[in-house]
């Protein structure tokens, strides 16, 4: 691994500190490198020769209020641990700014397949490893949502009495910090998504981005999963909001253009053998008993999250506050084109 320092590490300052906080963290010099895109939270893959860690900060600057909050996202995976829902075992947390600027974790390094926008050569090649893919999606997230989040330690990690009405606000609160022009539309979806807010079931732990591209598959089997990654939207509340959010990410074969061009990355679940969003609707509420007429809704408010999570994005990259390079993603129109999506789902549903 080459030695060049990534941004948003002090070598020194995060040297000493694995060090003394780490086991094996002091047994020879460190190094880093990125994993991922760096869009939100900076992932790095740290190891000295001996030993291998995950490591996880905030990123680059304009970090909202309430946003990457790495201790919220270090200890609800500490809690989730022994659980049966797969994650990472957590290793230490630092909450000392002085040390690297912001409060990180050190995890456990997963070793396996991360899908985003296509299968790697060779991979779930076969049909019936694609549906059994699908069905560990499922699986898994039935899991999270099964957990009594009273008895591993979290009620503390949200309020979840009037989730969705809060989160609509919430969303509305973060586009106003984020947004780098005006967007009309975005006010009509806010309208519409309070005026249609559905009766929610039972709260339970809710991830809050919950899809393919944050779990970690195991290189020999892709229907089981190793970890799940990525909790830094973790709280407590609508567990249906976690299945309308996998929905904007999973495409359909025949899925339009259009909705092909806001997600490209959908295309890799619209090729045979992976289940298609209804199939996958209908196996989770098998799993779970739980009423899932109202998903439209939860699939729009998704799109309508993930509008105001892009422009930030894209605000970031505008200041020059990224790990990668601007241009690459279409950011620049990705809040209008999400926006879009969610009014015509909002339309066809008949809401608001």
């Amino acid at each position: 691994m080459a030695n060049e320092l990534p941004p948003g590490i002090n070598h020194d300052s995060v040297a000493r500190w694995f060090a003394a906080n780490v086991a094996g963290g002091g047994d020879a010099p460190l190094r880093f490198k990125l994993i991922g895109d760096g869009r939100s939270n900076i992932t790095y893959f740290v190891e000295n020769g001996h030993s291998t860690w995950v490591m996880r900060r905030p990123p680059l600057g304009h970090v909202l209020p309430t946003a990457h909050d790495m201790v919220r996202e270090y200890r609800v995976q500490k809690a989730l641990h022994d659980t049966g829902v797969p994650v990472p075992e957590m290793y230490a947390l630092c909450e000392d700014n002085t040390v690297n600027d912001y409060p990180f974790y050190v995890m456990e390094y997963k070793d396996g397949v991360i899908i985003v926008n296509e299968l790697p050569d060779g991979y779930a090649a076969r049909e019936d490893e694609r549906k059994a893919m699908s069905l560990a999606l499922v699986d898994t997230l039935v899991k999270l949502h099964a957990v009594d989040y009273k008895a591993v330690g979290l009620e503390a990690h949200g309020r979840p009495e009037g989730y969705l009405e809060r989160q609509v606000v919430r969303w509305s609160k973060q586009w106003a910090s984020n947004k780098t022009r005006e967007l009309p539309e975005i006010d009509d979806l806010i309208r519409r998504l309070n005026a249609s807010i559905p009766a929610s079931p039972s709260p339970t732990i809710v991830h809050g981005d919950y899809r393919l591209g944050n779990m970690v598959l195991d290189r020999s089997d892709p229907g089981r999963v190793l970890a799940v990654l990525d909790w830094e939207m973790s709280t407590l509340g609508d567990p249906l909001s976690d299945l309308g959010y996998t929905l904007v990410y999973w495409g359909n074969q025949g899925d339009p253009e259009d909705r092909v061009k806001i997600r490209p990355n959908t295309q890799v679940t619209a090729q045979p053998g992976f289940l298609s969003r209804e199939e996958l609707v209908a196996e989770y509420g098998r799993r779970t008993g739980r009423d899932t007429k109202a998903i439209a809704f939860y699939e729009a408010f998704a799109n309508y999250k993930l509008a105001v999570i892009t422009e930030g994005i894209y605000k970031r990259s505008l200041m020059g506050q990224t790990t990668f390079e601007l241009g690459a993603g279409g950011y620049a129109s990705a809040a209008t084109n999400l926006v879009g999506l969610a009014l015509e789902q909002m339309d066809a549903a008949g809401l608001g």
